[in-house]
């Protein structure tokens, strides 16, 4: 992944419609997937429920679709973002309660330091889920606004993936399109039978 250049060059919203094309046109049913977008007042319900303003990227993206339509298994689509699928504005909250929680409770408790920052924090605002737990999240702190982290639960710590959602999606793009791997997260994509993209570990 180059991080080098400026975020400026890589527009979220370009760029996530260059994808969003790639999965109609090669995985009909991870785009079949897709839910309308939210509305603006779910949006503000949302900021509300986790007490300040969503990160832009994250704002347009929920404003193109409100997560995907829920999956049971690994066998159905929707999981496109390197295993993991879209939260709607309701799951974003419950998840940002969550790791709010698990900070405050550690704080209380005194073993903040294992915890806020390194499993959870209150500014950490979930956007994709996988079927085992795992979350990727949005940085709001201001010394790493806009990060894109990855909390496998069980861990010690996150796993720092990109410094913003437009990167990632650059790098995503470019995987697909190119069938080619993400060395630096040890996955590469592929087309299951023809509807839906999978990432394969190794």
């Amino acid at each position: 992944m180059d991080h080098s250049a400026s975020q400026d060059t890589f527009r979220f919203e370009e760029l996530w419609q260059r994808f969003e094309e790639w999965l109609l046109n090669n995985t009909p049913e991870d785009h079949g997937a897709l839910r309308p977008g939210a509305s603006d007042a779910n949006i503000r319900k949302l900021e509300t429920g986790i007490g300040f303003e969503l990160h832009g990227d994250l704002k347009a993206l929920l404003s193109k679709h409100n997560g995907v339509a829920a999956r049971r298994s690994s066998t159905e689509p929707g999981a496109f973002i390197l295993g993991y699928s879209l939260l709607d504005t309701e799951g974003i909250l419950e998840w940002q309660q969550n790791l709010a929680e698990m900070a405050e409770d550690a704080e209380e408790e005194g073993y903040e330091e294992e915890v806020i920052g390194r499993t959870a924090h209150r500014q950490w605002v979930p956007f994709a889920q996988s079927l085992t737990g795992d979350l990727l999240f949005i940085d709001h702190r201001s010394d790493h606004y806009g990060d894109v982290g990855e909390i496998s639960f069980g861990a010690p710590e996150y796993v720092w993936l990109w410094p913003g959602m437009g990167l990632m999606l650059h790098d995503v793009c470019n995987a697909v399109e190119g069938m080619s791997p993400l060395p630096a997260l040890g996955r590469r994509p592929s087309v299951h039978q023809g509807r839906m993209l999978e990432w394969i570990t190794g």
